[in-house]
């Protein structure tokens, strides 16, 4: 059966959209299998996910775990060259983390401390309204997603984007010199990338599909219990929303009017 260009780039649209990473796009065009495979899947429902952080419990320790877990679970490569670098979540100082929030006398805890950065799957994202290809997109739970597949590369997403939170393969990614997940570039749980296009944080889609929490939620919450909270925002009884209710929190550039959904308890 021959298909064209078009119809080859929407049936890998959509497998990346059911979280089909392990289904091969000819196994999709039968039919019933795309339907049988969503309706196979124990996914977490939700209308607006959100992540909240509690900086007094999170530390190097921790964020590191952070960092591999996604890592690793993601095939994110360690290039090991800063200008070609390619990450997912990171460590930045408070200063660099909230430009404008800081000042002279803030409290001496915040100076220099490293803050967990990621993707904020911003309420009114920047990213999605320049893709000319529609390779990232907003679902209707909040999560911005990427579709590797389809980028052609131009780097609008990251122009775009006030957070820092997008890479871009300058090499092939399969052949960096230290990968963190030993399976890769063979592990078909996640779709593997390609020099020239750009990938981000999603918030574990794949992983909300099959009924699980976010990588980095799960590996801080294995050292300390709710060090980082993630659930539906609009919920009100919510874990997420009772915390946010009874602390102080603050978000990266609230006032560009992107409207980020991670959240951090101070």
């Amino acid at each position: 059966m021959a298909i064209d260009r078009r119809q080859f780039l929407k049936i890998a649209g959509w497998s990346a959209l059911l979280g089909l990473g392990g289904i091969k796009a000819f196994e999709v065009l039968a039919p019933g299998q795309a339907e049988a495979s969503v309706a196979q899947a124990p996914r977490i429902a939700g209308k607006k996910w959100g992540m909240a952080l509690d900086m007094n419990l999170m530390d190097e320790e921790i964020m590191s775990k952070c960092v591999k877990a996604c890592h690793s679970y993601y095939n994110v490569p360690d290039i090991g060259n800063a200008k070609e670098e390619i990450k997912w979540i990171w460590k930045e100082t408070y200063e660099h983390s909230f430009p404008g929030q800081e000042h002279d006398y803030m409290a001496d805890k915040f100076k220099g401390k490293n803050f967990l950065l990621l993707c904020n799957h911003c309420t009114n994202p920047p990213c999605c309204r320049v893709c000319p290809t529609k390779a990232t997109w907003k679902r209707e739970d909040g999560i911005v997603m990427m579709d590797m597949h389809r980028c052609i590369g131009c780097r609008f997403c990251m122009a775009a984007c006030p957070y820092g939170a997008r890479s871009f393969n300058w090499g092939d990614p399969r052949r960096a010199p230290k990968a963190l997940n030993p399976n890769f570039p063979t592990n078909l749980e996640v779709p593997t990338r390609s020099k020239g296009v750009v990938e981000k944080c999603q918030f574990c889609a794949e992983r909300l599909a099959k009924g699980k929490i976010p990588a980095c939620v799960e590996a801080a919450n294995t050292v300390k219990p709710n060090a980082m909270v993630f659930g539906d925002l609009e919920v009100p009884d919510s874990n997420i929303r009772k915390l946010l209710r009874s602390r102080y929190s603050i978000r990266r550039k609230p006032e560009l009017g992107t409207g980020p959904n991670v959240y951090y308890i101070l």
